[in-house]
């Protein structure tokens, strides 16, 4: 067991650090750094992310010097050359370097750090949602069953309604959830309950102010609370009428919130698709399923 180390998850759209010491969790931050958004307009990784990328980095190693990195959507696109460039001067300058996570393996990690400690019998759906990737993972009985993989986030959601992103949407919730669901298409396989993941689900209702009760379908400490589908609607529509200001102006992040009305729109379009009876959002991510696997720490 290492007694202590860090796990860096590079997505499209928000990097996540997560440091553990002797199996638990210490610390755990997520910066928002637009790798897609920069990369879509410039073709290129642009220098500016990679200094926020070192700022954060570089903030880790206050805390510990063993570092892991795990590039995901953003990094699976990008050139074998430029991907070198980058670890040549990560390596130069912190002794570190990128690996880039498949798509596969990403939702995989995910998908474990949401049903490896929980006792469920029925089928699940887990959601690992991102700024350039949305994955499906159908789940019973701890076994992954099926699955489904779409070439599309949150930052494609914003680019095509940037109004999204404004203190007040001029995009209808039809609107944008009718797009949404043509880029799904239909989903055959059906579940009671959608687990929200691949991202801090639970920051936006926290902050959104939305509340939430308890989960009593299974225990967990990292699914402490769950909605009624009927619910869920609800908060999904007020997202798009509220003001996006007054939440940012509650948050410690305000720029994460650039794509948390796509991220509604496209999980409540999803429920409706699986037939979900009730949502459970979290914030478990790739790095749960990472500790869990690579690094052999028993609960």
């Amino acid at each position: 067991m290492k007694e202590k180390f860090a796990i860096i998850e590079i997505g499209s759209n928000n990097t996540k650090v997560h440091v553990y010491f002797k199996g638990k969790s210490i610390f755990e931050s997520t910066t928002t750094i637009e790798f897609k958004k920069n990369y879509g307009i410039h073709q290129k990784i642009v220098s500016e992310d990679l200094e926020k990328l070192y700022q954060v980095i570089e903030l880790t190693l206050e805390k510990t010097e063993e570092i892991y990195i795990y590039g995901c959507s953003i990094f699976r696109k990008i050139s074998a050359q430029e991907l070198q460039a980058i670890n040549n001067e990560l390596f130069a300058k912190y002794q570190v370097k990128i690996q880039v996570v498949s798509q596969d393996n990403e939702a995989l990690y995910t998908a474990y750090g949401c049903y490896g400690d929980i006792s469920y019998p029925k089928d699940l759906c887990i959601f690992i949602g991102g700024g350039g990737s949305i994955e499906l993972i159908f789940v019973k009985n701890k076994e992954v069953y099926d699955y489904k993989y779409f070439d599309f986030g949150v930052v494609d959601v914003t680019n095509t309604f940037p109004s999204l992103k404004d203190d007040y949407a001029t995009c209808s919730f039809d609107e944008v959830s009718e797009y949404v669901s043509s880029l799904i298409g239909e989903i055959k396989l059906s579940c009671d309950v959608l687990i929200l993941a691949g991202g801090d689900h639970l920051y936006w209702y926290n902050n959104a102010g939305y509340s939430l009760i308890e989960n009593t379908l299974y225990q967990s400490e990292k699914q402490k609370y769950m909605l009624t589908i009927d619910k869920s609607d609800e908060y999904d529509h007020d997202a798009l009428k509220t003001s996006l200001d007054a939440i940012r102006n509650r948050s410690d992040n305000p720029l994460w919130f650039d794509g948390s009305r796509a991220m509604k729109v496209i999980t409540n379009v999803i429920s409706h698709k699986v037939q979900a009876k009730y949502i459970i959002p979290t914030k478990i991510n790739m790095e749960d399923g990472i500790f869990e696997e690579i690094f052999h720490i028993e609960k």
